[in-house]
């Protein structure tokens, strides 16, 4: 072998293991074609990369020849380590990689070495692009493994680039030995990593067409495939810092903190605070969950409201929560599912915020932390995270919002496209009304920051609407039949009316909420909301004070223009369609008002429309603490720190108030119930459950959903106009029965109340009348008594009438 010169033009590298039989011709090929064309290529020099080969690569006699040389490695370590080794050691002011097969064939170095003088950092060899000849094709199912693994390679680490894989690239010199050398991996992810490194330092790769033939003898084994999957991984967690793995855990570790009182005994405590929303959720999980088991439709039960059934589709049952979920749920319970996936939920939701901040708006961890925080645990997230998790399971808000930001920029308007529609049909599972009002809060933003940077906005509009056409016919086809079973089939409703009252006082957003560490009030709280799960605003004067230093100080920025114009707005939407003016009796007309009538919205709750705030918020106080750390005078930094720190105080959350669980009465639990209750007939708790004390839905779960209830607590159809209402079409029984529960008082009973409960009675194909212990619950049995013309039997912990005594 002789010496190089210290510099050439063109240096080929080719990574070897155990290539005896190939790497001869292979030499032969390549310095024949860059002898003959010289004054084409200039100066060239050929090194074979040798990774401890076995056999006898290292005595070829072609390794002999002029410009040929060799460095080998101690052992076998990978292709990426011989590529690492082999371009450290060109001088080349271009360098080519190639396999030591000659796939692609060495005179396809003219078109890529075009492409390499347009410019670009490096141009590399493709079987995908159009162009392209394949004249002997790999194996059908490498075929495809390749393909899906680029489809994730393109995901995930090299956007745009369609064949990362073959074995042919051409780069400019100095630029391939920084990314090399910068490289980590061993194995075949290495034309990855090193792609990924010259996109990341914006060098521009052209993807060239080349004839490429696959060769006998390939060292591409079938556990290549998953140590690339391997590598990607690797790749990614390369590119993630410190903070960005401790983050998601202390976000758990919040989240766990806030469910303590349940989370470590989801089976035998109650968030309090929840009134029925949990055994309504348990419900639809374990549904859900059985649903999937027995291959029922999951749009529909009629477990409870029988026999007319439910909805579950116009309900909240999340089949993007639940449906997951089924495994757990039928492992080991709803209680523990809905615990674990709330608990998950929120965590993930604030990591995904987190993700987005230090993406779009600041790369200082801590300030994306505290935002991020603010965004996910906020007053209002606070209090929906009794009962609600359709309002607390947001991880997709912030991952469609940079999706449609994307879109905005329009360098890939189709593909982003198509994933925002998958997104946004698998948020349609998650909770429509959550997507509904992050839709609205990123249309008060889209207008506010068009209204500042109008130039920005005339550019993005049209990938932005063709973006948005897009999704929408990927995510429509998907989300068709269940939003036509939601609004036309059984048990469908067309509108919930939440009164005239469903606003927020625009005291209550800044009051302190009731799970406020340092300032809860219960009383004040529950004065200025519906419940205590409806706290939707209850930011706090400090905060709200907070935002305005914010903004009057950061005003230049269009970001927190329209950040503050998306607050604003938000708030002001979510005093609802009438706004009284407190401690007066004035009343104004609200903006809401414009909005109430329209399709979906009329079944909002409008104070939740303050939920919007929050990220608005956090981000908000991201910009300001990067700013406030950034400071150079010590003072500004002590000051500034000192107004975030009394600001987020009154914010803080206490943990959610758990209790005992009521125990499922033994007449349940021990399965006495199965001598009751006939196929096709239903168990009747008395008076039937509905929003109030929906304590029967709780033991259904516990009798894994053996026997069938009427009434219940959810939404369906009342009256030929069909408008929603919580729980059922009230019967005479059934609301007669409930006005003893709360007043005890029994009306008189005669032949007509009897004869009008034998009906309730049929129509509901009642087995067995059960009535536990309860307020009242000695005038219930007097009720009941009276109606069946029988005394009740006290078994299993309850008092019970047998309807086919007598029969």
């Amino acid at each position: 072998m002789t010496a190089p010169p210290e510099t050439v033009d063109l240096s080929v590298v080719i990574p070897a293991y155990n290539e005896e039989e190939r790497l001869g011709p292979t030499l032969d090929a390549v310095t024949r074609y860059l002898a003959d064309n010289e004054n084409r290529f200039g100066t060239w020099e050929v090194i074979v990369s040798d990774d401890g080969s076995t056999d006898g690569t290292r005595e070829v006699a072609a390794l002999g020849r002029p410009h040929v040389r060799l460095v080998a490695a101690d052992r076998n370590r990978g292709k990426g380590n011989a590529l690492r080794l082999g371009v450290a050691a060109s001088t080349g002011r271009r360098v080519l990689v190639t396999d030591a097969d000659l796939a692609a064939p060495i005179e396809e170095l003219d078109q890529l070495d075009k492409a390499l003088s347009e410019g670009n950092a490096a141009a590399i060899g493709s079987r995908a692009v159009p162009g392209a000849e394949i004249s002997d094709h790999q194996h059908r199912l490498r075929e495809l493994l390749g393909r899906a693994g680029n489809l994730l390679i393109r995901a995930t680490a090299v956007p745009g680039i369609k064949d990362t894989q073959c074995g042919f690239k051409l780069f400019e010199g100095d630029r391939a030995r920084e990314a090399f050398a910068d490289s980590r991996l061993d194995g075949w992810g290495i034309d990855v990593e090193v792609l990924q490194h010259l996109h990341r330092d914006g060098g521009s790769i052209a993807e060239v067409p080349v004839r490429w033939s696959h060769q006998p003898g390939s060292k591409v084994g079938p556990m290549a495939y998953p140590r690339v999957l391997a590598d990607l991984a690797r790749l990614r967690l390369r590119r993630l810092r410190p903070a960005d793995l401790l983050v998601p855990v202390l976000f758990l570790v919040l989240s766990v903190a806030l469910y303590s009182g349940r989370f470590f005994d989801p089976g035998h405590r109650y968030l309090v605070d929840s009134l029925q929303d949990q055994n309504q959720w348990e419900w639809f999980f374990a549904v859900t969950a059985d649903n999937l088991a027995h291959l029922r439709n999951p749009f529909f039960s009629d477990l409870q409201n029988f026999p007319d059934g439910v909805n579950l589709m116009a309900n909240t049952v999340m089949l993007g929560a639940s449906v997951p979920f089924a495994p757990l749920t039928l492992l080991a319970g709803p209680a523990v599912s809905l615990s674990v996936c709330m608990a998950l939920g929120l965590a993930s939701t604030a990591a995904a915020w987190y993700w987005l901040i230090v993406k779009r708006v600041t790369r200082h961890r801590g300030a994306a932390f505290l935002g991020a925080a603010l965004a996910a645990f906020a007053p209002p997230m606070v209090s929906h995270a009794n009962a609600h998790p359709n309002f607390v399971i947001l991880f997709m808000v912030p991952l469609i919002i940079d999706r449609a930001l994307r879109l905005a920029a329009g360098t890939r308007v189709r593909r982003d496209g198509i994933v925002l529609g998958l997104m946004a049909a698998y948020q349609v599972f998650l909770g429509e009304e959550p997507f509904l009002l992050a839709a609205l809060g990123m249309t008060l933003f889209a207008v506010a920051y068009a209204a500042v940077r109008p130039q920005v906005a005339k550019d993005s509009w049209r990938p932005l609407g063709k973006g948005l056409l897009i999704a929408g016919a990927v995510c429509l086809p998907l989300v068709a039949y269940p939003l036509y079973w939601q609004f036309s089939g059984p048990q469908s409703y067309h509108s919930v009316l939440h009164g005239d009252n469903a606003g927020n006082s625009p005291l209550s957003l800044l009051a302190f909420s009731e799970r406020s560490m340092l300032f809860g009030d219960a009383a004040r709280a529950n004065e200025l909301s519906l419940n205590p799960t409806e706290q939707n605003a209850f930011y706090g004067w400090p905060l709200v004070l907070l935002a305005f230093a914010i903004t009057v100080r950061l005003w230049s920025r269009p970001l927190v223009k329209a950040l503050a114009f998306t607050s604003a707005a938000a708030a002001v939407l979510s005093l609802g369609p009438k706004i009284r003016i407190p401690l007066t009796d004035t009343v104004y007309s609200g903006p809401w008002a414009l909005v109430r009538k329209l399709p979906l919205f009329e079944s909002v709750i409008e104070g939740r429309v303050a939920m919007i705030c929050a990220p608005a918020l956090g981000v908000l106080l991201a910009l300001a603490l990067e700013r406030v750390l950034g400071a150079r005078r010590v003072g500004t930094q002590y000051f500034g720190l000192l107004a975030i720190a009394l600001a987020l105080l009154p914010v803080v959350p206490a943990p959610l108030k758990s209790v005992p669980r009521t125990p499922v009465p033994e007449f349940v639990t021990s399965g006495m119930w199965k001598s009751y209750v006939g196929r096709g007939e239903s168990l009747v708790p008395l008076p039937l459950p509905d929003p109030g004390s929906a304590e029967a839905l709780h033991w259904q779960t516990a009798a894994d959903l053996g026997f069938k209830i009427p009434g219940g607590y959810f939404n369906g159809p009342y009256g030929d106009d069909r408008i929603g209402i919580y729980g059922a079409v009230p019967r005479f029984t059934s609301n007669m029965l409930r006005d003893v529960r709360y007043s005890g008082k029994v009306p008189v009973i005669g032949k007509n109340w009897r004869a009008q409960a034998a009906k309730d009675f049929a129509y509901w194909k009642a087995g067995v009348l059960v009535v536990a212990p309860q307020p009242n619950d000695e005038k219930l049995r007097q009720a009941v008594q009276e109606l069946t013309g029988k005394p009740g039997k006290w078994t299993g912990g309850v008092w019970v009438w047998d309807l086919h005594e007598g029969s």
